[in-house]
C-alpha cells in the first residue's frame, strides 16, 4: 500500500523525531541540516543529520483511512474548497487573528464564524485546499469516535502539561489522561490517540504555549514577498527543459540511443537547484510534476540510489512555480496537484525572457556541464563538424543523470555565484537559519509520506477493470487486489465504473491502482511477468517500429516482441563488432610469416563506362562490342595504359 498522507512534518524545537529505531525531542536547530535532539531513552544530548529524521508513527495510525485522491474530487467540490481558501486566505496572512476579523470575514463568506474558525483549523493543520473541501456524509472508514467527556478529559491535560511553560512531554499528557478519567471512571482512550492530539496542534501555537515565541517567530512568521521579488528559500522557483547536448547509451548494449532531454528547476533567492528530471520523452506537464515533487522531497534516498556523496538540502513546498507557456506543460493532474499544495503555478507570458532568466543561466551552465562528456553534440553542427558524436558516446542515461546531480551538489551549489556573491548553499543556509543582517524562515516542513507527493504529480488515467484486470497503452496489468472491483457499475451512471490508475513513464512495468476502499494506493504490475521492464518511451518507440511496418491494431505481443527484436538487434550488431575487432587483434599479434595469405580472388574486369565511350582514349568502337544493359560491373574491362606526369 502507497500513499496513506499528504502531511507535512516540521523540525523544531519540542518536536518529537525518530532516528535510526530512537525517539529524540528536538532541542535546538543547528544550521539548515543539523539539529541538537535529546535521546528519550538515554537523556544524553546529540547532533543529529535533518535528512536522517522521520516523524513519530504510531503503530496503528496506518490504519486509519487515507485522504481522497486529488483527481477523485469533482470540479464543483473543489471549486467549493477553492472558495473556502479565498475567504479564508486574508487571514491565514496575517500573524495575529482577532476574533472581529473572523466575524467580518464570515460575513461576507455567509457561514457563522464558528464555520469560518473550522476552515481555518482544518488548512492550518494539512495546508491542502482538499482539507476545505465538504466531507461527504457518513463517518469515514478508520474513524474513531470518543465521548465529549474523553475529548475534554484530552484536551484539558493537554493544556495543562503540554501547553504550558512547563514543557511536558507527550507521555506526560498520557500519564495525565489516564489518571482523570479513571478518576473520573471514564473508559481510557489509546495513548495513540493522545499523541495524535497533539500532534494536530499547529507547530507555531505548541512554540508559543511553551514559552518559545522567538522560536515560533522566528520559524513560522517568515518574510513572505511577491514574484519577482524572492526574498526567502522557496518563495519562487523557475522552471524549464532543454535538449542535452550530449547522446547517451542503452544500459545494456551501450549503443548510443539518442538525446535525452533535462528539466531543471532553481530557487531564484538562493539558486540552489531545486529538483530536475532526465528523461528520453520531449518535455512536458509530467516532467513539470516529476520534478517538481523531487523538489518538494528531501534528497537523502535519491543521492543514494544515484550513489552521489553530498548534501542536497532543499525540500518544502514553494509558493510560485514560473514554468513555460507551451500548452503541452498544462495538465489537469499538474494544475490541480498545485493547487491542494497551495503552489501558485504561473506561465511565463511571450515577450518577457527577463522573467526566466535565472534559469536560463543555469541552462547555460548545463551545457557547459555537457561540453566536456564523451558524446557530445555542441550547440550547433559547425563546433560538431569531424566529432563523430555517436561513436565517441558512452554514457547511460542513469550515468548522466548521476553526473549531473554529482557536479550540482559537489561543485555548482559550492562556488561562488556571481548574481548573489556567495555559494547557492551559504545563501540558501543564510535563508534558512538567518544571518547577522535579516533573520531566517526556519527549516521548511517535510513531507511525511514522500511516496504520496510523487503519486500526486504523476500523471493518471481511469480505467475499467476487466477480468483481465486493466490495460494501458496496450499492455495489461493484472493483480488480486482488483477482483472486487471485475465489471462493477457506478451507481450514479449505471455505467462501468472506472478507478483511477497512476504510472510512472520511466518504468510502466508497475502501476499504481487506487483502492476506493480505502483510498490507498497498490502496486500492480503486468499482467505477463515475463515482460522486461521498460519506459513508455521505449514502448512508444516499438509503437512506431510496428507503424512503420505497416501493421494496424497491434497488440501487447506484438509490441513486446518487437521491444525484444530491437534489443536482440542492438546485441547482434554489438557482439559482430566485438568479433570482428577480436579477429583484427589476433591477426595483429601473428609473426609475418604465420599470417594467412589472403584468399585468391578469380579475375574480374571492372568497366568505366566513361571511358569506354571516350574515342579520344581507344578510337571506334570494336567490333566485338557488346551491350549489357544496365549492369556495369557485366561488361569486361579494355585495359589501357596511364602515364603520370609531373
Amino acid at each position: 500500500m502507497l500513499g496513506p498522507s499528504r502531511k507535512f512534518y516540521s523540525v523544531a524545537p519540542g518536536v518529537e523525531v525518530s532516528c535510526e529505531g530512537r525517539r529524540y525531542v528536538v532541542t535546538h536547530v543547528m544550521t539548515h541540516s543539523s539539529v541538537l535532539a535529546k535521546d528519550l531513552g538515554t537523556g544524553e544530548s546529540k547532533t543529529l543529520r535533518v535528512e536522517m529524521l522521520t516523524p513519530i508513527v504510531e503503530a496503528d495510525s496506518t490504519q486509519e483511512q487515507a485522504e481522497r485522491d486529488l483527481a477523485l474530487y469533482s470540479d464543483e467540490e473543489w471549486a467549493e474548497g477553492q472558495r473556502r481558501l479565498f475567504f479564508i486566505k486574508p487571514l491565514l496572512e496575517k500573524p495575529v487573528r482577532y476574533r472581529a476579523d473572523v466575524e467580518e470575514v464570515a460575513k461576507v463568506a455567509g457561514v457563522h464564524f464558528t464555520t469560518l474558525y473550522k476552515w481555518l483549523r482544518a488548512f492550518l493543520l494539512s495546508g491542502h485546499v482538499s482539507s476545505l473541501v465538504p466531507a461527504k456524509a457518513g463517518p469515514r472508514t478508520g474513524t474513531r469516535m470518543l465521548s465529549a467527556e474523553q475529548e475534554s478529559v484530552i484536551q484539558s491535560a493537554i493544556d495543562d502539561k503540554y501547553l504550558s511553560e512547563d514543557r511536558g512531554t507527550a507521555q506526560d499528557v498520557v500519564d495525565e489522561v489516564k489518571r482523570r478519567c479513571r478518576r473520573m471512571k471514564l473508559k481510557v482512550p489509546s495513548h495513540i490517540t493522545v499523541r495524535a492530539r497533539i500532534r494536530d496542534i499547529p507547530k507555531a501555537t505548541a512554540l508559543r504555549k511553551r514559552g518559545l515565541r522567538d522560536e515560533a517567530r522566528d520559524q513560522y512568521q517568515p518574510l513572505r514577498g511577491s514574484f519577482p521579488n524572492a526574498n526567502h528559500p522557496y518563495s519562487v522557483i523557475q522552471i524549464d527543459h532543454t535538449p542535452a547536448n550530449v547522446i547517451v547509451v542503452d544500459e545494456v548494449s551501450r549503443l548510443p540511443i539518442g538525446r535525452p532531454y533535462l528539466t531543471l528547476a532553481i530557487d531564484v533567492r538562493t539558486r540552489m537547484v531545486a529538483g530536475l528530471y532526465l528523461s528520453m520523452d520531449p518535455p512536458s506537464s509530467v516532467a513539470v510534476g516529476i520534478c517538481l515533487s523531487q523538489a518538494i522531497c528531501q534528497k537523502r534516498e535519491y543521492l543514494a540510489y544515484l550513489g552521489v556523496t553530498g548534501e542536497w538540502p532543499a525540500w518544502g513546498v514553494m509558493g510560485k512555480v514560473h514554468s513555460d507557456n507551451a500548452k503541452e506543460f498544462r495538465s489537469r493532474a499538474l494544475s490541480r496537484a498545485c493547487e491542494d499544495y497551495q503552489i501558485d503555478l504561473q506561465y511565463r507570458m511571450k515577450k518577457t525572457p527577463h522573467y526566466g532568466g535565472h534559469i536560463e543561466r543555469l541552462m547555460g551552465t548545463a551545457a557547459r556541464i555537457f561540453l566536456g562528456l564523451p558524446g557530445k553534440t555542441f550547440s550547433n553542427p559547425k563546433e560538431r563538424k569531424g566529432y563523430d558524436s555517436e561513436a565517441k558516446a558512452a554514457m547511460t542515461l542513469k550515468e548522466l543523470e548521476a553526473y549531473l546531480v554529482d557536479y550540482i551538489v559537489n561543485k555548482y551549489h559550492k562556488n561562488i555565484h556571481s548574481g548573489i556573491g556567495m555559494t547557492p548553499l551559504v545563501a540558501w543556509e543564510r535563508g534558512i537559519s538567518g544571518s547577522d543582517k535579516e533573520p531566517g524562515i526556519g527549516l521548511l516542513p517535510a513531507p511525511e509520506d514522500p511516496a504520496r507527493v510523487q503519486l500526486d504529480f504523476m500523471p493518471y488515467e481511469e480505467r475499467t477493470i476487466q477480468r483481465y484486470g486493466y490495460q494501458l497503452d496496450n499492455v495489461h496489468y493484472y493483480d488480486r487486489v482488483l477482483d472486487p472491483y471485475i465489471n462493477s457499475v457506478d451507481p450514479k451512471t449505471k455505467q462501468k465504473a472506472k478507478y483511477l490508475i497512476r504510472r510512472d513513464p520511466r518504468d510502466i512495468s508497475v502501476t499504481y491502482f487506487l483502492d476506493p476502499a480505502d483510498n490507498r494506493y497498490t502496486a500492480v504490475k503486468y499482467r505477463n511477468v515475463a515482460h522486461p521492464a521498460i519506459s513508455l518511451w521505449e514502448l512508444n518507440a516499438a509503437a512506431s517500429r510496428l507503424k512503420e511496418e505497416g501493421l494496424k491494431g497491434v497488440d501487447e505481443d506484438q509490441l513486446f516482441d518487437t521491444v525484444d527484436r530491437l534489443r536482440q538487434r542492438v546485441d547482434d550488431a554489438l557482439n559482430a563488432t566485438k568479433s570482428a575487432k577480436a579477429a583484427r587483434r589476433s591477426a595483429a599479434r601473428r609473426p609475418p610469416g604465420t599470417r594467412p595469405a589472403p584468399a585468391k580472388q578469380p579475375a574480374r574486369t571492372v568497366a568505366v563506362p566513361s571511358a569506354a565511350n571516350d574515342e579520344s582514349i581507344h578510337g571506334q568502337k570494336g567490333a566485338n562490342d557488346q551491350s549489357f544493359g544496365d549492369d556495369p560491373f557485366a561488361e569486361p574491362i579494355t585495359p589501357f595504359s596511364v602515364s603520370l606526369k609531373r
